[in-house]
């Protein structure tokens, strides 16, 4: 039963997280790597009325299946402006994810162990980084979340039928929205062998089920019928070649070939325990405290915690198994380690030197941002030069590095004022670093991270005059003021410059190139165009039709 005493807690932790999980939504733009292809695959939906077949300017997206994208329109129907819509799904997810986590070990325990559990969540750095950026991965742990949560429901609280198809039916919305979220069915796998092994803590769930067994199968195929049938029933009748292409691009290229065949990111086999040991800090902290537990309940026989832990564990091994290896794969386990975790995080933070660890690494953290600020303050160290140079900061504004060392400052303030309470001086410290840092740099580095700056001084050059991009990224496009025209994303860069130059050619007085640098050759004299500006370590160019060299016309004078 939910006291008063223990809604305040829930309370307090979801306010908490919702501020700091929301901090910065509507300051910026969407930014490289990922946010603009996704909001302008998005947007382009929105405004074509095609939710069937993404697409990235001119050309088919077959790189990831549409959900996400979906969800972004949906989003931006709700608050119809592009800026603050973004960031929604991504947020709502994490929140959601944070929420399921806590109901299952409240269920499975209490109260107390289902707050610890989501605070674990909540203080890691993949899932904070991950919760604040316009990626598919928040949207993704959240619905395999959900499916091991339906699933353990079932097989750990049941019988609980509904919730093991709900469980199910999101496994596959996560397939329609990056292809992985059948992992979660792989929590079938632990609790059979649990089952055959007379483990503790099972549902008794009868006998003569196979029915409803395979509602779950259907549940799981319902979700992805979703998007699949009408999409395969259009590809197959349309007669367009780009649809087929697409299909067979999304089906084998970007999921089997990509599992088995990687063709980038490629790591070794360990590498994914270096993520959790960094990138789950401070959660892997406590990982010393907690193999000594998970063996106990181990040899126990407690389905409890090692149906989520062996389901993470399942998980672990098959991305580890594949050479392409990116951090963020990974993040789906990470909610039902801390549903593990649950029983024993109290008993662990109530190590004396487990929060001695704790408090040093926030120490740190205060004295490398305050430190950081201070030398960029009183002189020009090479990383300022480096960042300022990147990042289009003008090398006379120190409001960046005023912003680190402010920061710094007051992390350490708070670790002194509460010296004798690590964590509540490491839960406020941290939290005033997420806020502050995600805030402050969403002001002061949109202009030059989301390409608006260079973008809106291009269109000005211009005047009334149609850009065409060559060799353009998303956010060119995305952030493009006026009308513009695009020659391909995939396509060969000197292909495109070559399209362009006849494009502007038919029309010289109406049309000019805006062209990244590292595309420039021969036949554009650079003495004739105009340098816009940098955005995104990449520097651009505008020209018109006198900039063409006589011998790549193709008028021929």
């Amino acid at each position: 039963m939910m006291t008063d005493v223990r809604r305040r807690e829930l309370f307090w932790f979801f306010a908490i997280a919702l501020i700091v999980l929301g901090a910065g939504i509507g300051l910026r733009a969407p930014w490289p790597a990922d946010e603009p292809r996704f909001v302008l695959v998005a947007k382009q939906m929105w405004d074509s009325g095609d939710w069937l077949f993404p697409h990235r300017g001119h050309e088919l997206y077959a790189d990831k299946p549409p959900l996400y994208f979906w969800l972004l329109g949906a989003a931006y129907a709700v608050v119809r402006d592009w800026t603050w819509a973004f960031l929604l799904p991504s947020l709502v997810a994490a929140m959601a994810t944070l929420w399921l986590t806590y109901d299952l070990t409240r269920r499975l325990w209490s109260h107390r162990a289902g707050l610890w559990s989501a605070i674990a969540v909540l203080a890691c750095v993949q899932f904070l980084y991950q919760a604040k950026r316009a990626q598919i991965d928040p949207t993704v742990v959240c619905f395999i979340t959900l499916g091991v949560y339906g699933i353990a429901r079932h097989v750990l609280l049941g019988p609980a039928w509904k919730w093991f198809w709900i469980g199910c039916f999101a496994a596959g919305l996560g397939v329609i929205s990056k292809g992985v979220g059948f992992l979660a069915l792989l929590a079938l796998i632990p609790y059979a062998l649990m089952r055959w092994r007379g483990w503790n803590g099972l549902a008794d769930l009868g006998r003569g089920n196979a029915l409803r067994w395979s509602g779950g199968a259907l549940a799981f195929l319902a979700a992805i019928a979703v998007w699949f049938v009408p999409m395969i029933v259009t590809a197959t009748t349309s007669g367009d070649p780009e649809h087929q292409a697409y299909v067979n691009e999304l089906l084998y290229k970007q999921t089997a070939t990509r599992y088995t065949s990687a063709w980038h990111h490629t790591q070794p086999f360990w590498y994914f325990l270096e993520v959790i040991a960094a990138y789950w800090l401070p959660f892997s902290l406590a990982l010393p405290w907690l193999f000594p537990r998970w063996r106990d309940a181990f040899r126990a026989g407690d389905a409890r915690v090692w149906l989520p832990l062996g389901w993470a564990l399942l998980v672990l091994v098959f991305f580890s198994a594949s050479p392409g290896k990116r951090d963020m794969y990974i993040l789906p386990m990470l909610p039902m380690v801390a549903v593990a975790a649950g029983p024993y995080l109290e008993g662990v933070t109530a190590s004396k030197w487990f929060r001695r660890i704790l408090l040093a690494l926030v120490v740190v953290l205060g004295i490398a941002f305050f430190g950081a600020g201070v030398a960029a303050l009183q002189g020009d160290p090479s990383f300022e030069v480096k960042i300022e140079a990147e990042r289009g900061l003008a090398p006379t504004s120190d409001t960046l590095w005023w912003l680190l060392a402010i920061t710094g400052a007051a992390m350490l303030a708070v670790c002194v004022w509460w010296r004798r309470d690590a964590l509540r001086a490491s839960a406020v410290a941290l939290s005033l670093l997420v806020v502050v840092l995600f805030s402050g740099t969403a002001v002061l580095l949109d202009a030059e991270n989301s390409a608006r700056a260079v973008m809106a001084r291009g269109h000005a050059l211009a005047g009334d005059a149609t850009l065409g991009l060559v060799a353009w990224k998303e956010q060119n496009l995305l952030q493009a003021q006026g009308p513009v025209e695009e020659f391909g994303f995939r396509k060969p860069v000197d292909q495109q410059l070559r399209a362009g130059i006849a494009w502007m050619e038919a029309a010289p007085e109406k049309r000019r190139l805006f062209v990244q640098q590292d595309a420039l050759d021969h036949c554009l004299v650079r003495e004739r165009g105009q340098a816009v500006g940098t955005a995104n370590r990449r520097t651009w160019w505008l020209f018109g039709a006198d900039a063409i060299a006589p011998e790549c016309r193709v008028s021929g004078h």
